[in-house]
């Protein structure tokens, strides 16, 4: 049987000739040689079919289309009489991919970094994509600093044209910076510049910052902060040389040498104003804090441009642009500004677009905006508005953006996106004391009733300490400007016999309700109404003066509290506040026409600081007063302020501080005065910035009874470290204290926590 040879194996060859044959009409096409491949998945890629006249030019394209879809390592063309013929050999397909000694990485995050390029099981194998596979894992090691990894990869062929591909690593040890040293230091000691770096030498913290490998983002970082410092000191013209970094030849100590010229230091000689300034010059002259005879700093002046922009987009000019041009004088050493100032169109909003809410609805955030569409754009109303919407405690994270519109100059839009989290939360509280005492609280609530932005809390708790049951329900837009409505009924039963509070116990049942009006941006006033019957029993054991007050006032009373609230809430953040300040004012008055007449004040100031991206300053105090009056003795005693436990002076068990039974010394009793300061050092871990944070703290309070004198011996502090996390399954709150000053009889407890459970 004569066949003529039309093409051959076209790797590196596809710009021969095939063998001349006579053009035929193709009756038939037959493939052989393929495995895997369907025949019908060949012919989809010819571009000829039976009835077609077959030409050397046209099996030349055929060659060329099948191997452009990369299953095949050998192509063949053959004429048998008028019958086509491919003769194929497949490419093998990648059976399993598998990984010897690699520590360093995650098998499955690797796998599908190679899948995104092509190179995943049961995908043909390509040597290519092999190589750059290999290429790619090395250089992640790099990365680690592993600069001594060796990678051997292996083909192994499998049965049915499969190959299985083996990497073999061996990983070394990474690399550690040995030495950082700055050339051309002459105004300031080397060792206080390196610590600005975060690239460093190793210590006693490297094993887990890896600080001590080098990182070429981190080093260009370090450079920045170098220029930074060098310029907010005067030094305008301050210029980072060379840097070299080199490595040892047994690739484990890596050397980093910066090359820098300081310059003069220069002062600033005057600061001028030029261009449409639009708002009187005096005005933006208060924005400028600059003055002549100052030391140049990069920072002041950056913080000046941006506070006229602030200023004017405030105005509506959100593309405004503010520049500092400075003239030298090399020889004086001086510095003269003029800054230019360009307004550019004032800007409206042409549409608020809030996108990521797939539960609450829209009509909720929109009522948060403070920046109206149609409206001239403001800067302070936008920001306001997310820090509004991000109060509201139902998104894990909100973001905004202002786009221009396309096609415009005077309109943009406020796009608005917000990532949802769960608003239902199971609260569980516990606590455990060094006498094995324990304490459970909790309640289910949502706060985000079907999207609707309305409140439902059913608390519910069944420790020995604690049973109550009570249902609340707020609707914080109960009128459209903002007033809110709240309802509450409760039955709590009260018994501290776990705890170091004297003996008694309280039924109470009753219900309330309650209005909000804000009166600002970030001020609200509170009022409610409750009507309460309670219930006390005392026992032999219980301490005098309880016995003493239900013998005066009896055992079952009604009373009718008023409470009235003031809150002041700038915080910029409703889960980790960064700065802003935080006050609550509130008043309780049982009113005349009940059996009991009391009074209760508080007072709460909370600010936050930032001390550095990464640091915040919290500084929290909580104040209490309550006494009788129109003839009453007191306060109710189960009405007293208790201190200690995780919420107030850690270190020291829930309610354990304060005055103490003449009879039984291990049972506190309360007081009609509370004083409570807090100090916490707080910071975000990185990759957890939004849910995790540290703290080391000092706590400081105490509680007094009537006519006590208050006295510094009787506080009592702590100190420690903290932790809180907004988890998936809830927030969690924990500690480790140490008392400072504790005395024989205090409950004293190391570790304290507090958790909660989303559905």
């Amino acid at each position: 049987m004569n066949k003529k040879l039309c093409a051959v194996l076209i790797a590196g060859l596809l710009s021969a000739s095939a063998h001349a044959f006579e053009p035929f009409a193709i009756r038939d096409i037959r493939v052989e040689g393929i495995q895997r491949t369907e025949a019908g998945t060949v012919f989809t890629y010819l571009p000829v079919k039976v009835g077609d006249t077959l030409t050397s030019e046209k099996a030349s394209q055929s060659i060329k289309a099948l191997f452009a879809t990369g299953f095949f390592k050998d192509v063949r063309v053959e004429v048998e009489g008028d019958v086509m013929v491919l003769i194929l050999q497949e490419r093998p397909a990648i059976a399993k991919i598998d990984f010897v000694g690699m520590k360093e990485f995650e098998k499955d995050p690797i796998l599908k970094a190679m899948k995104d390029m092509g190179l995943s099981e049961t995908q043909i194998f390509d040597r290519a994509l092999l190589d750059r596979a290999e290429q790619e894992l090395k250089r992640q090691y790099l990365t680690k600093g592993k600069y001594g990894v060796q990678i051997t990869t292996t083909v192994t062929p499998l049965e049915r044209n499969r190959v299985g591909i083996n990497f073999n690593i061996t990983e070394g040890e990474s690399a550690k910076i040995k030495a950082i040293n700055i050339v051309g230091v002459q105004a300031f000691k080397e060792k206080d510049l390196l610590e600005l770096f975060e690239l460093s030498t190793p210590g006693w913290l490297s094993w887990y910052t890896k600080n001590d490998q080098y990182s070429r983002q981190k080093l260009s970082a370090d450079l920045e902060k170098l220029r930074s410092y060098y310029m907010n000191r005067g030094y305008l013209e301050f210029a980072v040389d060379s840097t070299q970094v080199s490595i040892s030849p047994d690739k484990q100590d890596i050397y980093i040498t910066v090359n820098i010229s300081e310059g003069d230091r220069y002062q600033i000689s005057s600061i001028k104003l030029a261009g449409d300034l639009i708002l009187p010059e005096a005005e933006i002259r208060k924005l400028v804090p600059l003055k002549p005879g100052q030391v140049f700093s990069r920072e002041e002046l950056n913080n000046t441009t941006k506070r006229i922009t602030d200023r004017l987009s405030d105005q509506g000019y959100a593309f405004a642009n503010v520049n500092a041009s400075p003239e030298l004088d090399k020889e004086k050493k001086q510095v003269a500004f003029t800054i230019f100032v360009d307004p550019g169109k004032r800007v409206y909003v042409r549409r608020i677009n809030v996108t990521g809410n797939t539960r609450t609805r829209d009509e909720v955030i929109r009522r948060e905006m403070r920046q109206m569409e149609g409206g001239w754009y403001n800067a302070e109303q936008v920001t306001l508005s997310k820090q509004r919407v991000d109060k509201l405690g139902y998104f894990a994270d909100v973001t905004v953006e202002t786009p221009p519109v396309p096609g415009t100059a005077d309109q943009v839009d406020v796009n608005l996106n917000v990532t949802e989290k769960p608003t239902g939360n199971i609260m569980l509280g516990a606590g455990f004391s060094q006498s094995e005492k324990v304490m459970l609280s909790g309640s289910i609530s949502q706060n985000n009733i079907f999207g609707s932005g309305k409140h439902l809390t059913l608390g519910l708790n069944t420790s020995k300490t604690n049973r109550n049951l009570s249902l609340s329900y707020t609707d914080p837009y109960f009128t459209i400007d903002g007033i809110s409505q709240g309802f509450d009924v409760y039955h709590r039963t009260y018994e501290p016999t776990t705890i170091d509070v004297g003996d008694y116990k309280t039924a109470s049942t009753g219900a309330g309700i309650r209005f909000g009006f804000p009166i600002s941006e970030r001020e609200s006033i509170g009022v409610g109404l409750t009507l309460d019957h309670t219930k006390i029993t005392t026992y032999d054991s219980s301490p005098q003066r309880y016995i003493d007050f239900v013998d005066k006032y009896g055992s079952s009373n009604i009373t009718i509290p008023l409470t009235i609230n003031w809150t002041s809430d700038g915080k910029d953040s409703y889960i980790f506040p960064t700065t802003g300040t935080y006050q609550r004012a509130g008043l309780e008055l049982a009113l005349p026409g009940g059996d009991l007449k009391y009074w209760k004040l508080s007072y709460q100031y909370q600010r936050f600081f930032p001390i550095s991206k990464s640091l915040t300053l919290m500084v929290n105090g909580d104040f209490g007063y309550g006494d009788g009056y129109g003839g009453q003795d007191g306060l109710p005693f189960y009405k007293n302020y208790y201190v200690g436990g995780i919420n107030s002076v850690r270190g020291y068990a829930a309610s354990s501080l304060g005055p103490v039974d003449a009879k039984y010394e291990d049972e506190r009793l309360g007081g009609n005065r509370k004083i409570v300061g807090n100090a916490e050092l707080l910071w975000g871990l990185p990759g957890y910035d939004k849910s995790l944070r540290m703290g080391v703290f000092f706590d400081i309070g105490q509680t007094f009874g009537p006519g006590q004198k208050i006295k510094t011996d009787d506080f009592r502090a702590s100190t420690g470290v903290s932790l809180a996390w907004i988890s998936p399954v809830g927030p969690l709150k924990f500690s480790i204290a140490a008392p400072l000053n504790d005395k024989p009889g205090d409950d004293t407890e190391t570790f304290q926590f507090q958790l909660g459970s989303t559905f």
